[in-house]
C-alpha cells in the first residue's frame, strides 16, 4: 500500500463545516479499503460517503498514516475478541486449535484491515512494550492459548513462534506461494502438531 496515495493530503481554506465522526469514517474507511484497496480510500471518497465535510477529515486525521493506524487498532480489537470467544467455547484442551481456526478466518477474511494490522503500521506490535492495549490483547490470547502446552518453555516465546506460524501462513497463501491442496494439512499441523508438548526442546533446570 502507499498511504501517500490517501489524496489531498495539504488543508484546504474555507469555513469550519464541524467535527467528523471519527467511527463513522473510520468505518467507512475500513469498508472502502476490503472492497477496494486502500489506494482507494482517500479523503474525497471518504468525504461522499459520510457526507462529511472535506475539511474536517483534514482536522480529524492530519497524517493519512492515521486513519490506517485507527484502523488498525480495531481490527486488533475485533481479532483479540475473537481468539477470546474461541478460546473460552473450545477450554483448556482446545483452546489452541480453536485460537488457530479464529486467527486464520479472521485474516483470510479481513485482508485489507490484517495488512493495515501487520503490514501498514510497524509501530503496533503484539509482543514488545510499549504498544498499545489492543495489539497487546491479541498477543495475550496467543500466549494464553499456547501456555498449557509450554512443558517447560517460555510461553511468551511459544506464542511469538505461534505467531509467526500463523502470520507467516496467512502471507505465503494470500500471495499464491504455497500449495493449496495442502493448506488444509499445514493449518492443522500448526493447530495440533508443531507446537505440542514435546515438540521442542526445554529450557536447562
Amino acid at each position: 500500500m502507499r498511504i501517500a496515495s490517501i489524496d489531498e493530503m495539504s488543508p484546504t481554506d474555507g469555513a469550519d463545516a464541524g467535527t467528523a465522526d471519527q467511527d463513522r469514517v473510520v468505518a467507512v474507511a475500513r469498508q472502502l479499503a476490503e472492497a477496494e484497496g486502500w489506494a482507494a480510500v482517500t479523503r474525497r471518497r471518504l468525504a461522499e460517503r459520510t457526507g462529511t465535510d472535506i475539511e474536517a477529515l483534514y482536522r480529524q486525521f492530519p497524517d493519512p498514516a492515521e486513519l490506517v493506524e485507527t484502523v488498525a487498532l480495531g481490527g486488533f480489537t475485533d481479532l483479540a475478541a475473537a481468539l477470546a470467544a474461541a478460546r473460552s467455547a473450545a477450554g483448556d484442551d482446545g483452546g489452541w486449535p480453536a485460537v488457530v481456526t479464529a486467527y486464520l478466518d479472521f485474516a483470510y477474511a479481513n485482508p485489507e484491515v490484517y495488512d493495515a494490522m501487520l503490514a501498514h503500521t510497524p509501530d503496533l506490535t503484539l509482543g514488545r512494550d510499549p504498544t498499545p492495549g489492543a495489539p497487546r490483547a491479541v498477543f495475550a490470547e496467543l500466549r494464553a492459548a499456547l501456555a498449557p502446552m509450554a512443558a517447560g518453555r517460555d510461553p511468551d516465546t511459544l506464542a511469538e513462534v505461534g505467531w509467526a506460524l500463523l502470520h507467516g501462513t496467512v502471507m505465503l497463501t494470500r500471495g499464491g506461494r504455497l500449495r493449496p491442496d495442502t493448506q488444509e494439512q499445514r493449518e492443522q499441523m500448526i493447530a495440533v502438531g508443531l507446537l505440542a508438548r514435546g515438540a521442542g526442546p526445554t529450557e536447562p533446570g
